[in-house]
């Protein structure tokens, strides 16, 4: 029985990846250090999975940004715009590769990034493929050879992995109208052809090719795509074993076409969908093998042996081993690294670390699956299953989960708690009233740079070198020279900077009943941006209020608008590592009645404008359609339990970024937010256009700064961005802001950036 794993987190147990990045982009290394560095991880990596007994390591899993921009890049799907930098003596492949993912403002170039978007249902963000009716594909960047021949030469037995043709065309976006994507399909094969033949003629036995879209709603071109494709390959390169991935959800009406497919190996998703191994059984031809991915990549917690062995020995009966591989659902990038080096008992007590697994003892247990899934003996006197036996039956047991008020007082929930006093129309002009300010708005997302100084506050804090009052000095003086200089940049509405807090999520869980934390639990969000997921192992209940007196200290010091900032329950549930034993509604539900309490309480202080953060609306979304419609009812009745508790003259915003709106903008409207404010600048406005056909009532802040790259927008960029806003939508209704919050920033760049944009509000306001 095979083991494998389909892809091992690139960042380093301890962010190494991210730190040599920011490095190499501050030119405090050199790109020969940044490679170096990056053979290191690498190098590990597959020594880690070795040690494990993994018997397939995965290699081409490890970009510097982000693995659908490798592709991007291996391909030759590289935008127009970026072709000054190939023509640049002095320009590499990774400047090539850096500009298309941060933008690149030099030597009298000025680049966009390419637009970036959630994988999937995950946090994790992808660089969009950018495609024009007369696309053309070659291979350009021989980096998926180049890995497989230097894991080859340190001897470790490696599998190249690679997105599927139609995947990687599905995650892309046309440019121009007149076609489809998938029309690219023969041009793009060439290449995949030419990459696994020089894999094959390189020694390569297994390949791992990545299709997640056929556990999607597909349409027939897609289908035909996959019949076509699939075919190519298999004729092209006949000694090559090819393991078909899919992840996320099951194959439901896809099963018939996924295991039609001339390839050696299909792999399920059995975490997140066990139901469709029987129907995969049911119809699967005699030359294909299951993996089975039976260990949960997505989730912290242990595996459930008995669960997984009784699916283990289901295909096993059918099959017969041989044809059976074990591997984790989905890549390992979606984990934390490495649950032994987390010794803080105090943020992880014992009793629950006991309950988890990273990546690292992931591969455990799937090795430990196939030991004990192969012999009788073994299991009937193996520790590792009593043990396992005993970790289920501790959770089970615990009496740290289970909150009696908390269940009752989600019982007593009403309908009328889920609205506000008024029709936005009579709220709007209430506020207006209240408010007065100008058109065109302009605030920010929330946050603002977290400079090193920021950082070492805190961790001398943590370390106990500073005491609470120093700590808390030390932030109000950072606070108020944030809102001096919102003053003096002329931004009508203010934030505080949240200089206090570590991250928008964990910051909230570390004041909240119900959460655990860890110390290095690390997880790629993009680039070599990394965030901890709270891990939510209980009933979650608000102890005390846990951010009004910051705001209303930033109040204080102001005549404008100060906004209360908050992040929405979807997006604590999203981004955090999420219990299991019961439905996610309820758990939403919980956190959505602790935001209420804080909300209520930011009101009470005198706080106009409530920010509530749901950047994860979009992202929870269930990838087939026939379960969004439940989904969609409870996030945005959580939503709306957090926010309704408010008068008519408070004015709630949202927040949304990186995400398509066009297919649940009735529901983003339902959630009745007065503002909401979302991404818009990396896809120049095109975003947009779902609340403009929809003719979407309430107020929106389309972003016009992309503050995911360095470079600094103009005036006048921003001021078209602006005008096709307008031409969309009435300016009464139009606030201006960045895209996103401001955190991973620096202020010099920072304060360039804001001052172009307001003035950019106050040259459309003259307009009018």
């Amino acid at each position: 029985m095979l083991t494998h794993n389909l892809g091992y987190p690139r960042i380093g147990s301890h962010r190494e990846l991210k730190r040599a990045c920011e490095d190499y982009w501050s030119s405090r290394i050199s790109r020969d250090e940044l490679l170096e560095a990056a053979r290191a991880i690498r190098r590990n990596n597959w020594q880690l999975q070795r040690e494990s007994d993994i018997d397939l390591i995965p290699c081409n899993d490890f970009p510097f940004y982000d693995h659908v921009l490798d592709l991007s890049l291996m391909v030759g799907a590289i935008p127009a715009r970026y072709r000054p930098l190939l023509e640049k003596s002095d320009s590499s492949e990774l400047d090539l590769y850096f500009a298309m993912a941060r933008g690149y403002q030099k030597d009298g170039l000025d680049l966009i990034a390419m637009e970036m978007t959630k994988w999937f249902d995950t946090n994790y963000h992808y660089l969009v493929p950018e495609f024009t009716k007369d696309q053309t594909f070659s291979l350009t960047s021989r980096k998926a050879l180049d890995e497989f021949q230097e894991a080859r030469s340190l001897g470790f037995n490696a599998k190249p992995v690679l997105i599927g043709p139609v995947s990687y065309l599905l995650l892309g976006k046309e440019k121009e109208p007149g076609f489809n994507r998938l029309d690219l399909l023969d041009r793009l094969l060439p290449v995949y052809l030419q990459i696994l033949g020089e894999l094959q003629d390189l020694g390569a036995k297994y390949v791992q090719i990545d299709e997640p879209f056929l556990a999607l709603d597909l349409q027939d071109k897609a289908k035909h795509g996959y019949v076509s494709a699939y075919a190519e390959i298999a004729k092209a390169c006949p000694e090559l074993k090819i393991i078909l991935a899919t992840y996320f959800a099951g194959l439901d009406d896809n099963t018939r076409l996924a295991a039609s497919l001339p390839v050696s190996f299909l792999h399920l998703d059995l975490a997140r969908a066990p139901a469709q191994l029987d129907a995969v059984l049911s119809l699967i031809p005699p030359e294909l093998g299951l993996s089975l991915g039976v260990v949960d990549g997505r989730n912290v917690w242990k595996n459930d042996f008995v669960h997984s062995l009784a699916l283990i020995a289901k295909a096993v009966e059918m099959l017969g081993s041989e044809r059976v591989a074990l591997a984790p659902s989905c890549s390992l990038l979606h984990a934390p690294c490495d649950l032994t080096i987390e010794n803080n008992e105090v943020a992880l007590p014992g009793e629950i670390k006991r309950w988890l697994a990273f990546a690292r003892q992931k591969l455990d247990e799937v090795v430990t699956l196939k030991e004990l899934a192969q012999s009788d003996s073994h299991r009937q006197h193996s520790n590792e299953l009593k043990e396992n036996l005993l970790d289920m039956e501790s959770r089970r047991q615990s009496v740290l989960i289970h909150k009696p008020a908390v269940k009752q007082r989600l019982a007593t929930v009403l309908p009328g708690d889920l609205s506000r006093q008024s029709p936005f129309s009579v709220r709007q002009a209430k506020q207006h009233a209240l408010l007065n300010l100008p058109l065109y708005p302009t605030t920010t997302i929330g946050s603002f740079p977290q400079t090193d100084e920021v950082r070492k506050l805190r961790l001398r804090f943590r370390k106990g070198e500073l005491t609470q009052e120093q700590y808390e000095g030390a932030i109000r003086r950072e606070t108020e020279q944030a809102i001096r200089w919102q003053e003096d940049v002329g931004l009508d509405v203010l934030v505080h900077g949240e200089f206090e807090r570590n991250d928008m999520v964990e910051y909230f869980g570390e004041l909240l009943e119900g959460f655990a934390f860890t110390a290095n639990g690390w997880v790629q969000s993009y680039g070599s941006r990394c965030v901890k997921p709270p891990i939510i192992y209980g009933d979650v209940e608000r102890r005390a209020p846990m951010t009004v007196k910051w705001s209303q200290y930033a109040q204080s010091l102001t005549a404008k608008p100060v906004k209360g900032m908050l992040t929405g329950p979807v997006t604590i549930l999203q981004w955090s590592s999420v219990r299991d034993d019961q439905p996610r509604s309820i758990t939403a539900k919980q956190i959505a009645l602790a935001i209420r309490d804080e909300v209520c309480d930011l009101e009470k202080a005198g706080i106009r404008i409530i920010q509530i953060d749901e950047p994860a609306i979009r992202e929870g979304l269930p990838l087939r359609k026939a379960e969004w419609k439940d989904y969609l009812r409870w996030a945005v009745d959580v939503f709306r339990l957090a926010s309704s508790g408010v008068a008519d003259e408070t004015q709630i915003h949202t927040h949304m970024c990186y995400s398509e709106f066009n297919d649940i903008i009735d529901s983003v409207a339902e959630m009745d937010a007065d503002v909401i404010t979302i991404e818009t600048s990396r896809s120049q406005m095109e975003l947009l256009d779902a609340f403009a056909s929809f003719h979407y009532p309430n107020e929106i802040g389309p972003g016009v700064y992309d503050i995911h790259s360095p470079r600094v927008p103009t005036e006048k960029e921003m001021c078209t961005l602006l005008r096709r806003a307008r031409a969309v939508l009435p300016p009464r209704n139009l606030w201006v802001n960045p895209d996103c919050g401001l955190k991973t920033r620096r202020w010099p760049e920072t304060r360039v950036a804001l001052a172009n944009m307001v003035a950019a509000a106050k040259a459309l306001r003259e307009q009018l």
